[in-house]
């Protein structure tokens, strides 16, 4: 691979409002088509699959089908699904129906196009998410989503992490519908407030570039990084790191917040960065306690946090702004704007390009 500009991370977050003001209502429109035909309304569990990014978006929408469309929902990396889940699918639907999406932009990750094509020898109903629409994932589904993006360029995931997920939200609504767990002005009010997100994802990359320099400073001097959510928020933490790894050479964890704060608190260097997102949601108030139990322990603590929140931002030495608020379920689509910015200022401080741990 020719080594990639690290200014490209910056180049594909600045069109992110704009993708999400294009992409709203054609995928919310082709996903409201796909369930009437199916018929998946009559699904009685969903199961998300996918690798690397497109299993970090399945985990950040995980809430969003158990909430909006009132389903049991699981996402599962691929392997993990052939193995432990699809042999099983046939004798555990109980005579009901299950749907397996599997996610991938490229439309050509193997195991993913495997777990769909064995989950159907199951009798599951299949859906491809992917920009690619002929690709071997599309073939291996009964149906696809397609989320294509125009003017694309190699570069860590970042516009394609945001269509996948902007994909599986507008098609748990969309389900909410069929399925009659919520109503059509429900379905308009969320797809609605979807849209309306895209002036605060335009506003919080705008005010991520200074802020993510200046985190950059805190993240090139540890040897290891760490960032904790819950819900959705776990989810983005995953990517987040995921963005770290690729953009900067930086290694990276993500990590469930109760999680780090049972095991990964004892583990030094005890100044470590320690990204806390923190959405407002159900694991608000206990990101605020462990930003703050963090912060005694003498770790860095960054807050990707709007910057009124004073409840978790007077915990942390740096932060991240959010510029809007949203649903918890939607919180994903603002508060992964970081991780590209980041990464590249990151990669730029330590003299890497993305994909490398060379000179840049």
């Amino acid at each position: 691979m020719a080594r990639l500009d690290p200014e490209v991370m910056i180049r594909q977050a600045g069109r992110l409002a704009g993708d999400l003001d294009e992409m709203t209502g054609p995928v919310g429109r082709t996903a409201a088509a796909l369930v009437s035909a199916a018929d998946w309304g009559a699904a009685d569990s969903v199961h998300l699959v996918g690798d690397g990014d497109s299993y970090y978006a399945a985990v950040s929408a995980e809430l969003a089908f158990r909430s909006l469309a009132g389903v049991d929902c699981a996402a599962t990396p691929a392997l993990g699904f052939l193995e432990y889940e699809a042999p099983w699918l046939r004798s555990r639907s109980g005579g009901g129906r299950r749907l397996v999406v599997g996610v991938s932009a490229s439309g050509f990750t193997p195991r993913v196009v495997e777990a769909l094509a064995r989950a159907g020898r199951q009798g599951a109903a299949t859906l491809a998410v992917t920009g690619v629409p002929d690709s071997p994932l599309a073939r291996a589904a009964d149906h696809t989503l397609p989320v294509r993006l125009a003017g694309g360029e190699p570069s860590p995931g970042i516009r394609t992490y945001q269509a996948s997920l902007l994909a599986l939200l507008l098609l748990a609504v969309r389900l909410g519908e069929a399925r009659k767990h919520r109503t059509g002005d429900d379905r308009d009010a969320m797809e609605g407030e979807i849209a309306a997100l895209r002036d605060g994802v335009a506003r919080t990359v705008a005010g991520l570039g200074d802020a993510c320099g200046r985190v950059a400073e805190l993240v090139g001097d540890g040897p290891v990084v760490v960032m904790v959510g819950s819900g959705p928020a776990l989810g983005t933490a995953q990517y987040g790191a995921a963005k770290l790894i690729e953009g900067a050479g930086v290694f990276a964890r993500g990590q469930d917040l109760e999680e780090w704060n049972h095991v990964e608190r004892f583990a030094g260097p005890y100044d470590m960065p320690l990204f806390v997102l923190a959405p407002r949601g159900r694991s608000h108030a206990r990101a605020v306690e462990v930003a703050a139990r963090a912060t005694e322990l003498g770790r860095r603590v960054i807050a990707v946090a709007h910057p009124r929140d004073t409840a978790v931002v007077r915990h942390a030495a740096a932060v991240l702004p959010v510029a809007a608020h949203s649903r918890e379920e939607f919180s994903p689509l603002l508060h992964h704007l970081f991780a590209g910015i980041l990464a590249c200022r990151t990669g730029q401080r330590l003299g890497r390009a993305p994909f490398s741990t060379g000179l840049v």
